[in-house]
C-alpha cells in the first residue's frame, strides 16, 4: 500500500544573485513498511525536500500526498527525527517520551500504556525516571525514536538522525533503529550523506543529482541473508557493488 506520493515537486527561492532552483520535478513513492533513503551531493536539496514532505515548507510546484490525502501543512501523521535528540534535560525519560502526546493533546491512558510498552520492549523502561544527561548517546537517540513512535505516526522522517554520534555508537544505533522500525512495521524516509548507512538500512535508495536536485536513479537494495541487520549488510559481498554504483552516480569526486 502506498503511504507517500511525491509528484512533480519543484522548489525555487530568491538569493542575492537572483532566483535559485533548488529542486526540479521530483517524483517517487514510498510503500507501507518500507525504509527509503535519499542521498545526493552536498547542497542538492535533500533536507529541503524532507521539509516539504513534512509540511514545514510549501513547494513552488508539485504535490505531496500522505495516505491519499494532500499534505498542506504539518501533520500529526508525520514523525520527524533530527540530528540532535532534542530531549528536554529537565524532564525524565518517560516525560520526554510523552511530550509529543501532550502537544497533540492525546495523553490518554491507552497512549500512555503504548508509550510504556515501547519503553519496555526496547530496553529503556528501567531508565524511565532518569534524566537525559544520565543516558549514553545511543540510549538518548533510542529514547528520541520512541518519543516519535509514541504518537503512532504513519510516516517517519529522519534528517541525518545519526550524524551527531561517534562511529561505534552510530553503528549500534542504526541496528537498533532498523530493528525497531521493522518490528513496528513503520514507513521511514531518511536523508543522509553517508552512503554505507543508506545501503545498510534501506529497502530502496533515491539518488539526487547536483542542484537543481532531480531524481537520477532509484535503487532497490536486497541482501541474500536469512536475517538482515545493518551491521551484517556492511560485510556482505553485495555491499561494495551497491556502494560503487551509488558513489559513481553521486559524482562526488568531481
Amino acid at each position: 500500500m502506498e503511504v507517500l506520493k511525491v509528484s512533480g515537486i519543484g522548489e525555487k527561492y530568491q538569493s542575492q544573485n537572483g532566483e535559485v532552483t533548488a529542486l526540479s520535478n521530483i517524483n517517487f513513492s514510498v510503500e507501507q513498511g518500507e525504509f527509503m533513503s535519499i542521498v545526493g551531493p552536498s547542497g542538492c536539496g535533500k533536507s529541503t525536500l524532507l521539509s516539504i514532505i513534512a509540511g514545514l515548507l510549501k513547494p513552488t510546484e508539485g504535490t505531496i500526498t500522505l495516505n491519499g490525502k494532500l499534505v498542506s501543512g504539518v501533520s500529526p501523521q508525520v514523525g520527524y527525527m533530527l540530528q540532535r535528540d532534542n530531549l528536554l534535560e529537565w524532564r525524565t525519560i518517560l516525560k520526554n517520551i510523552l511530550f509529543g502526546l501532550e502537544i497533540q493533546k492525546k495523553l490518554t491512558p491507552e497512549n500512555i500504556a503504548y508509550a510504556e510498552h515501547l519503553l519496555k520492549t526496547y530496553g529503556l523502561y528501567e531508565f524511565k525516571d532518569k534524566y537525559p544527561s544520565q543516558l549514553s548517546g545511543g540510549m538518548r537517540q533510542r529514547a528520541a525514536l520512541i518519543r516519535t513512535l509514541a504518537t503512532n505516526p504513519d510516516m517517519l522522517l529522519l534528517d541525518e538522525a545519526f550524524s551527531a554520534l561517534d562511529f561505534q555508537t552510530r553503528l549500534a544505533v542504526t541496528d537498533d533503529v532498523y530493528t525497531i522500525l521493522k518490528k513496528e512495521n513503520k514507513t521511514a524516509l531518511m536523508v543522509t550523506h553517508d552512503i554505507p548507512e543508506s545501503i545498510s538500512m534501506s529497502d530502496r535508495i533515491l539518488v539526487l543529482t547536483r542542484r537543481p536536485g532531480t531524481v537520477r536513479n532509484i535503487h532497490t537494495i536486497t541482501f541474500d541473508m536469512e536475517q538482515r541487520t545493518p551491521l551484517a549488510c556492511r560485510s556482505h559481498i553485495q555491499f561494495n557493488t551497491y556502494f560503487n554504483t551509488i558513489w559513481n552516480e553521486l559524482d562526488v569526486h568531481v
